[in-house]
């Protein structure tokens, strides 16, 4: 097919083969929406009963002049069925002691927000013991370190959890029971016959039971409770059974 040219030739380019394959230029794509999070909902409205169960705790801190009342309500799932479930609904925390007053404030109302929100809650408990105080920590009776008040309400949930079945504590095989009980045993006949202090630090075990551990035990790393020994030049913990010799 004859093409007539009837304007001036100026200048001319080559086409080569390859340049046919050359596809045409694209459109432009349209832009891409900006990513949203994906914001997961209850399936259900949860709205406050009229009337909740729950439990008091009352917090003594060497920090405060005076006492913390730790108040945490839950709201039961299901009731009158085989899954009923009591859950935290909400948390109050109450003292004399107006100095703290914003965060203490602040901190019931988040706890109690994301407790409404559903879903595994008891990752709290875990975050708030992570919480250190930089002038130090404190030990609350029966030789328990607690490194902040914070830390101690973060334990106080931990304990409602527990009372409500949302956490469980991983139960001590009866083999190291029988360890810790032996260790015990030892270390007592050997502070005997050395004569030694009859002093001890009484500790609570869980479930009303009480423990007795030698007076000047140091505090295991792993319960964090003053019951720290010395055996066979061994630290040795008789409450958790936790040795630094392996």
């Amino acid at each position: 097919m004859a093409i007539k040219i009837n304007k001036k030739i100026t200048g001319y380019n080559v086409v080569k083969p390859e340049d046919k394959a050359v596809a045409a230029p694209a459109t432009p794509a349209a832009p891409k929406a900006a990513p949203t999070a994906e914001v997961i909902q209850m399936h259900e409205s949860v709205e406050r009963p009229e009337t909740l169960v729950g439990s008091t705790f009352k917090i003594k801190s060497p920090l405060f002049e005076h006492a913390l009342y730790v108040t945490i309500n839950d709201i039961v799932l299901n009731a009158g069925t085989p899954h009923e479930q009591r859950r935290p609904f909400e948390i109050f925390i109450n003292s004399k002691n107006m100095d703290h007053f914003q965060w203490i404030v602040a901190l019931t109302r988040i706890l109690s927000a994301v407790f409404r929100k559903g879903g595994d809650v008891t990752f709290i408990a875990e975050e708030l013991r992570a919480v250190f105080d930089p002038r130090g920590g404190y030990f609350k009776a029966g030789g328990v370190y607690m490194p902040s008040i914070v830390a101690e309400i973060g334990a106080v949930i931990e304990q409602h959890m527990k009372n409500i079945g949302l956490i469980h504590d991983p139960e001590m095989d009866e083999s190291t029971r029988k360890l810790i009980a032996e260790k015990r045993a030892a270390y007592e006949a050997a502070g005997a016959k050395k004569g030694a202090d009859a002093g001890a630090v009484t500790a609570e075990a869980g479930a009303g039971e009480t423990l007795t551990f030698p007076a000047g035990s140091m505090m295991c790393d792993k319960c964090n409770t003053k019951a720290l020994v010395l055996m066979d030049n061994c630290q040795t913990c008789l409450n958790c059974g936790y040795s630094k010799c392996g």
